[in-house]
């Protein structure tokens, strides 16, 4: 059974309310639960309209891409799905959410952060140059239904305190608290990644996809000049970063080629 909005939360929604839309009109809030997105998709099928937002403080069975744990402890972080039904947005999604988060986390604290390709907002650690540390993650997963995709659900899991991670995370991820050195109003985030949301997806649905795609390019330099290694047919490549196309896809320059990466694992260098 869903639990009462903390005041936090209610608060920032409330004060919000009119930049965002149909974004957070309906939360439905847990203290823990196995997944965000499975819970926001079940509402889908309910008939959940657009914009519905499952919120938790914790997740006992959070994922990220290609089904990997997503570490989800509670007290930590801020784990939010999002029903999006409108199909002129659903293409872009996740490029539209990663800017949505990455300026709702900037404009709610200050911090600045940046994209990488595909759907991890990271900052950059002054400690070793050109390293970055993963802060947030976004993970879409759809319905299709005979002739179109039904909904989409856009799932955020953003690190807002310091957690004990495990061994493989440690120095690679961080929190928005241990960046900034002080506490976080985690309803102020959750309210203008929201609001973020509800820009983005006014813009796609007014037929101006290439300003949130080139919102998308300036806020992540690695796109672009970044080496990088890829497995593909049981060989190993490398390139350099080339952008992304019109499509979301991410352009690489290998071999005096462009090739084009839709899906897999790449090894930032």
């Amino acid at each position: 059974m869903p639990d009462p909005l903390p005041d936090e939360f209610r608060v920032a929604l409330a004060a919000s309310a009119s930049r965002r839309g149909a974004f957070g009109a309906t939360v439905v809030f847990f203290s823990e639960t196995p997944s965000t997105n499975d819970e926001a998709m079940r509402l889908a099928e309910h008939g959940a309209s657009e914009g519905a937002t499952v919120l938790a403080l914790a997740q006992t069975a959070g994922r990220g891409r290609h089904g990997r744990q997503w570490f989800s402890p509670p007290g930590a972080g801020l784990y939010a799905s999002i029903v999006c039904r409108t199909p002129a947005i659903l293409p872009t999604l996740t490029l539209a959410g990663g800017v949505a988060v990455a300026e709702g986390i900037t404009r709610a604290t200050g911090l600045p952060v940046a994209i990488k390709w595909p759907n991890d907002i990271v900052v950059h650690d002054g400690s070793a140059p050109g390293r970055r540390r993963k802060l947030a993650g976004i993970l879409a997963e759809g319905a299709a239904g005979p002739s179109a995709i039904q909904y989409v659900v856009l799932g955020c899991g953003i690190n807002v305190r310091p957690a004990d991670y495990p061994a493989p995370l440690v120095g690679r991820v961080t929190s928005l608290e241990h960046e900034l050195g002080r506490s976080v109003d985690a309803g102020l985030v959750l309210a203008e990644m929201l609001a973020g949301l509800n820009e983005q997806a006014r813009a796609l649905s007014d037929g101006r996809r290439a300003d949130v795609l080139d919102r998308w390019r300036s806020l992540s330099p690695s796109a672009t000049g970044t080496r990088v290694e890829w497995s593909a047919d049981g060989t190993r490549h490398q390139g350099t970063t080339a952008g992304i196309d019109d499509d979301g896809a991410l352009l690489v320059r290998s071999a005096g080629r462009v090739e084009r990466i839709i899906a897999g694992e790449l090894e930032w260098k």
